[in-house]
C-alpha cells in the first residue's frame, strides 16, 4: 500500500476565454457609444449662399484606336483639335478648367501629350485615362 501522496503538478493556470469575451463585448459597447455621444458639439448657423456655386468646367477628349477624337460628342478633325478646345473652353472664368482625355491602349503616346500640350497652352488643366475596348 502506496501511504505517500501524490503531488500534482503546478494546475495555477487560470482560464482566460470567458474574460476575452467579456472585454471584447465591453470594447465593442465603448466603440459604438463613443461614436454616437461627441460631447463637443458647437452649433452654428452657417452662412447661406445666394446663387449656386460654379461647377468646375470640364471638356471631355475622347480618342478611339482609328485615331478618331471626339470633344464631347462632336468628332473632330487632329488638324482642329486647338480651335474646338478653344471654343469650349472659358479662358476668362475664375475656375480653371479641366480637359479629362479617354484613350484606347492602343494609341500613341505621343498624341496623347499634343492634345495635353494643346490643352495646357489653353490654360487648362489635363488628366489622361487609357483604357482597352
Amino acid at each position: 500500500m502506496n501511504l505517500r501522496k501524490r503531488f500534482k503538478e503546478n494546475d495555477t493556470e487560470v482560464d482566460t476565454g470567458p474574460l476575452n469575451d467579456i472585454l471584447f463585448i465591453l470594447m465593442f459597447f465603448f466603440l459604438i457609444i463613443s461614436t454616437l455621444a461627441n460631447p463637443n458639439v458647437i452649433k452654428l448657423s452657417n452662412p447661406k449662399a445666394k446663387s449656386d456655386t460654379k461647377a468646375k468646367q470640364s471638356v471631355i477628349v475622347s480618342i478611339d484606336k482609328n485615331r478618331m477624337i471626339h470633344v464631347g460628342q462632336q468628332k473632330i478633325i487632329f488638324d482642329s483639335l486647338e480651335s474646338s478646345l478653344r471654343s469650349h473652353i472659358n479662358v476668362g472664368d475664375s475656375i480653371k478648367p479641366a480637359v479629362v482625355i479617354n484613350a484606347d491602349s492602343t494609341v500613341e503616346w505621343r498624341d496623347i501629350v499634343h492634345i495635353m500640350s494643346i490643352a495646357k497652352k489653353l490654360g487648362a488643366t489635363t488628366s489622361a485615362s487609357v483604357s482597352k475596348q
